[in-house]
């Protein structure tokens, strides 16, 4: 079974090119900030503002 937590990298393995890591760090901002979006418009709308 593969594993699904995955260790670190193995020693002298290429980190990933920056390409990659900025579209992960762009993917997980506007994932955050939909997210508390969400939350602060739903308990708007439950404190009927």
């Amino acid at each position: 079974m593969r594993d699904i937590i995955e260790g670190p990298p193995e020693s002298g393995e290429p980190p990933p090119r920056w390409r990659t890591r900025l579209v992960w760090f762009v993917v997980l901002a506007l994932a955050g900030t939909t997210a508390t979006a969400t939350v602060a418009y739903a308990m708007r709308a439950l404190l009927k503002l």
